[in-house]
């Protein structure tokens, strides 16, 4: 790492800085709490849009998808044209697919809106952290912000389910998208006077095949995960599929390798802590959004909670998240990156299991594993998104912003995917009902299905198909969050293991130098 540049003052008034900082970080913030803000919407989106159990999770998992294939090649691509445009054009796209996802009159739509709301994240995001990084030239200054900046990407992820509760409380489920819009709206004429433009380098070119490789890649691996998921699933299909994902990742790494200009520097991973902290913003993501997706339908389809009600009981998540972040980033220069990841994953461990174990107990109770929870997840974000982004010269701040971003990305969709079809495969294979009763099929699809189901039938019936379908919930759930602990504990694990290796054989190696 170029220690110059870090050490070089800051071109930016100090109060400048903390204000882009801010508008950075409202920005973030939208697009993040876009990810889960459906979460509470969920059941009713469900209803009204007639969404089968495929189309529910493709709404939730389009948008991370497209981000992650196009991150890679949007922050190479502001790395060329300028950060400030770039983030600017994401933020003019974001407010236009707002406005459709909030009109959409069917579930078809809605994914397509999405998706146009994921071009314009993936816009945004590099650019995100690459301003930080170029606002913020002192070391010790950027690792608050870069922990403040994580503590909004996670604790606005946990935040997404209250903002979209507290809306469907009073108003219809497309008012979690509208209300981007008068916030872009006010984004967009301070980013335009106070974030600096940066310097472009025009001789960087922009990867557009790559991003498509990558995308389509990802997108197949998902699908199959998906379709392996379901109650009875095309085997054939799946694995054909599935190849087909691993055949573009395969492309877009042979790619990469002969690329002069490549989005992804694979050298980068030969460093331990490097690949240490990409480990851990995978998992700390996987964990903390299939968490949510499930904590948050049990809240409301089983214990009857309305999307407000179930919002607030996940905030103590979300505020123990925005605490930790900025606290994090004041400590890390001094007690290293490898132990604080190690520490904060098995503190996230030790929350999640704890949460396995007393999701029944008085409220207090669940409050405090939640709040265990969130510090542990807003530590380890921190501390990856800082070793990522010290790792790379301030000429590449957009690939290794992307580097760090896609990361996330993928564990959201890792996260909704694997444990979305661990969901579905628990509560299809231990739903019981009697033969004669003669459901349809969907009864084993999801539980939100299985209660619109037990609108038609009379109150007995009813009774036996809802009480059923909310015990095989809770089963599900339980596999869900057991499957989250045993993740955080391996990767805390492992990251502990890899690093202290890496010491051991720094010191051998510093050792025969000597000699």
């Amino acid at each position: 790492m170029n220690k110059q540049i870090l050490k070089q003052p800051s071109t930016l008034p100090a109060s400048s800085r903390w204000l882009v900082l801010a508008i950075v970080s409202v920005a973030l913030l939208l697009i993040v709490v876009d990810m889960t803000v459906l979460y509470a919407a969920l059941p009713r989106l469900t209803a009204d849009l007639a969404a089968s159990a495929s189309a529910k999770l493709w709404i939730v998992n389009i948008y991370a998808l497209i981000v992650s294939g196009l991150l890679l090649g949007m922050g190479t691509l502001g790395d060329r044209l300028g950060h400030k445009s770039l983030f600017i054009a994401g933020l003019i796209v974001f407010g236009i697919a707002s406005l459709c996802a909030a009109y959409s009159p069917t579930s078809a739509m809605l994914i397509a809106s999405r998706a146009l709301l994921a071009v314009g994240a993936a816009m945004m995001m590099p650019a995100t952290l690459s301003i930080i990084r170029l606002a913020f030239a002192d070391e010790n200054e950027r690792a608050v912000a870069i922990g403040i900046w994580a503590s909004v990407a996670f604790g606005g992820a946990a935040l997404g389910p209250v903002v979209g509760g507290l809306l469907l409380e009073y108003f219809w489920w497309g008012s979690v998208f509208l209300i981007n819009v008068p916030i872009v709206l006010l984004a967009l004429p301070i980013a335009l006077a106070y974030i600096p433009k940066g310097k472009a380098n025009k001789t960087r070119p922009w990867d557009l095949i790559g991003s498509l490789q990558i995308m389509a890649g990802l997108v197949g691996v998902t699908y199959a995960l998906k379709e392996a998921g379901k109650r009875d699933p095309a085997w054939g299909i799946a694995f054909l599929v599935l190849l087909l994902g691993l055949f573009f990742l395969a492309m877009f790494a042979r790619r990469q390798q002969h690329s002069a200009h490549p989005m992804i520097d694979f050298s980068l991973f030969k460093n331990t802590i490097f690949s240490s902290s990409v480990a851990a913003a995978v998992v700390a993501a996987a964990a903390l959004l299939g968490m949510e997706l499930v904590l948050t339908q049990r809240l409301q389809l089983v214990l009857d909670m309305t999307p407000l009600q179930a919002g607030v009981f996940i905030l103590p998540l979300s505020l123990a998240a925005f605490v930790a972040g900025p606290l994090t980033g004041r400590v890390l220069p001094r007690l290293g990156s490898a132990f604080v990841l190690s520490l904060s994953l098995l503190i996230s461990a030790l929350g999640m299991g704890a949460y396995l174990f007393l999701h029944d107990a008085a409220v207090w109770t669940q409050v405090i594993c939640l709040l265990v929870l969130g510090v542990g997840i807003g530590a380890a974000m921190t501390a990856a998104s800082g070793t990522i982004m010290q790792s790379a010269p301030v000429d590449r701040a957009g690939m290794a912003a992307s580097v760090e971003e896609v990361s996330y990305e993928l564990g959201s969709v890792f996260g909704v995917t694997l444990m979305g079809s661990i969901l579905s495969l628990a509560y299809a294979g231990t739903l019981s009902l009697p033969g004669d009763m003669n459901l349809p099929a969907i009864v084993w699809d999801s539980l939100d299905e299985a209660l619109i189901v037990g609108h038609d039938l009379a109150p007995a019936a009813a009774q036996i198909v809802g009480d059923a379908a909310k015990a095989s919930f809770d089963v599900a759930f339980t596999a869900v969050i057991a499957t989250a602990t045993f993740l955080l504990l391996l990767t805390s694990g492992i990251v502990w293991w890899s690093n202290k290796k890496s010491e051991h054989v720094s010191m051998l190696a510093e050792s025969h130098s000597t000699s």
